[in-house]
């Protein structure tokens, strides 16, 4: 009983007056990156609809415009990621990104089965499907930047090339916003997961249940106010 009072005191579970104990999860860098990259992510899907979709061409109109914003919104696209490696936090949470290990391994088996139980999914600070999914949109931002600039300036290579590049945009823009609806999926299924990404930190409980294996820094105590010296008291 003494151990698991121990670890949960650790994790952060609930403090002497009962109040909820959080643990952080995301620094204000790590917010704003994840931000700006959704923000631009999402001007480059709607304006591809508004350019390949004939309904919403018709009812935005403007195309130079949105041709204008969707170039310069997919070209800005790496520049949070890049920025945002000055950030020490970040950069740790990329090599965990980065790193597959055997409970990942486990964690996958246990979806494609559909185990839904907390100790079938083992999990560090980012789950297996977190961590396909950023390697995952990494490599293709970096096509759909490639296809993009060839598509953009003309003259940097031959028609059959410019060709290629834009049936590969093209169909890798299809599966890139099948993924992105997928992952708000996911996020609008966890409102403890979006208040992470939101404000920074989750409850302990929801840390402990959803990624055992991450260690978390552990919650700041409440500072208690000093009591005040009472007269004729030294």
């Amino acid at each position: 009983m003494l151990l698991r009072s121990e670890r949960a005191g650790e994790a952060g579970g609930a403090d002497s007056e009962g109040r909820e104990q959080r643990v952080r999860r995301f620094t204000a860098a790590e917010r704003w990156i994840h931000r700006t990259s959704a923000a631009l992510g999402g001007l480059c899907l709607v304006t591809a609809g508004c350019l390949y979709l004939p309904p919403l061409a018709e009812l935005v109109g403007r195309r130079h415009l949105v041709v204008t914003v969707h170039e310069w919104s997919g070209l800005l696209l790496p520049a949070p990621v890049l920025l945002g490696l000055v950030s020490r936090a970040f950069r740790a949470d990329l090599r965990r990104l980065n790193r597959f290990g055997p409970h990942d391994r486990t964690w996958l088996r246990s979806a494609l089965r559909r185990d839904h139980r907390p100790t079938a999914r083992p999990a560090g600070k980012f789950n297996a499907g977190q961590k396909l999914y950023a390697s995952w949109s990494a490599g293709a931002a970096l096509v759909m930047l490639g296809t993009g600039l060839l598509m953009w300036f003309t003259g940097l290579a031959p028609l059959p090339w410019r060709t290629g590049a834009t049936f590969v945009h093209d169909w890798l823009a299809i599966a890139l916003a099948v993924a992105v609806g997928g992952h708000v999926m996911k996020a609008l299924a966890d409102p403890e997961a979006r208040r992470g990404m939101r404000t920074g930190s989750v409850a302990a409980d929801w840390a402990r249940r959803e990624h055992p294996l991450w260690r978390p820094p552990p919650a700041t105590p409440t500072a208690t106010p000093a009591e005040p010296p009472r007269p004729g008291r030294r």
